[in-house]
């Protein structure tokens, strides 16, 4: 079996039988121009994936902000719900028919004492009348607000109707009143 042999360019350096020029082409190497394009596109890449995480880290906050929210406003309504409707003690304001008009608090005040939530929800409880009922329904809506580590304000709230004697009172004098 015949085998050719290949010099390599040390080699062949003195034989004069492979130019210099022919030498540099074998030992080839990335041009500038390729080396800058994979760079390119190797930085495109990188901010596009700092961009995408960030977009996520933003939907995850807002999605905490909203459970944590809403968790709030439940807290809020059961602990309302707890309460009589007419007035039981001579001093504090221990009734629905003595909730102010309208309320704003931290929602560290009833909800939790955590740092998380101390100072970042501002909770905002609005009672009236019901038109339609007025003295005997209470139409409560409780919203949260908070800002999000993007600086964005975000708000929810929730609407409820309170009656006198319960719901089931509501439920067979009101809705469906026997005729």
């Amino acid at each position: 079996m015949r085998t050719t042999h290949v010099p390599t360019c040390a080699a062949s350096a003195g034989t004069g039988r492979f130019s210099a020029r022919r030498c540099l082409r074998d030992r080839r190497a990335f041009t500038i121009m390729e080396v800058t394009m994979a760079s390119f596109v190797m930085a495109l890449g990188i901010a596009t994936s700092i961009i995408a995480i960030q977009s996520g880290y933003k939907q995850v906050d807002v999605a905490r902000g909203t459970t944590l929210a809403s968790q709030i406003i439940q807290s809020e309504m059961e602990r309302l719900r707890m309460m009589p409707w007419s007035k039981t003690s001579t001093t504090a304001v221990d009734s629905i028919v003595e909730l102010p008009a309208t309320e704003t608090f931290d929602g560290a005040t009833y909800f939790s004492t955590s740092a998380v939530v101390s100072g970042k929800y501002t909770v905002t409880r609005t009672v009236a009348d019901d038109a339609d009922h007025p003295g005997s329904m209470k139409d409560i809506t409780i919203s949260v607000r908070w800002q999000s580590y993007d600086l964005r304000w975000h708000q929810r709230s929730f609407t409820a109707i309170y009656s006198q004697n319960g719901l089931y009172d509501y439920y067979y004098t009101v809705a469906h009143p026997s005729t």
